[in-house]
């Protein structure tokens, strides 16, 4: 197998593999970047790099540099991106009501968490 080959299945699996540990499937990943699933699924399994800017955008929603993307620099304990922490970026692109209603929603439901975890503390 020549170098070239070998390299750019690297890129496909390491891209899964970060993919996967910052908690996105195929869908969600090509959703966040503006692509299509069928393009992830590409790019994780066929022996090419996607283009320049692609790799900009996978890089940025997978809270790594092109670099580490690239298998240039190793992966090191990156804070790779949570379900939660996107979820939090769409919440803030919100009109000023729906955030608010969401805000009142969590702190209910961080308030209940609380007063349970205190109610078994001292139980």
């Amino acid at each position: 197998m020549s170098k070239k080959i070998n390299e750019v299945s690297r890129f496909g699996k390491r891209l899964a593999k970060l993919r996967k540990a910052a908690g996105y499937t195929q869908q969600q990943l090509a959703d966040e970047i503006g692509a299509t699933r069928r393009m992830i699924a590409y790019y994780e399994s066929e022996s090419q790099h996607p283009p320049a800017n692609m790799l900009v955008d996978l890089a940025k929603a997978l809270n790594i540099s092109a670099d580490v993307l690239l298998g240039i620099k190793p992966v090191e304990s990156v804070p790779l991106s949570s379900r939660l922490e996107r979820r939090i970026r769409q919440i803030e692109k919100l009109g000023p009501k729906p955030r608010q209603q969401i805000t009142q929603l969590i702190d209910t439901f961080v308030e209940a968490e609380q007063l349970k975890q205190k109610a078994n503390a001292t139980g």
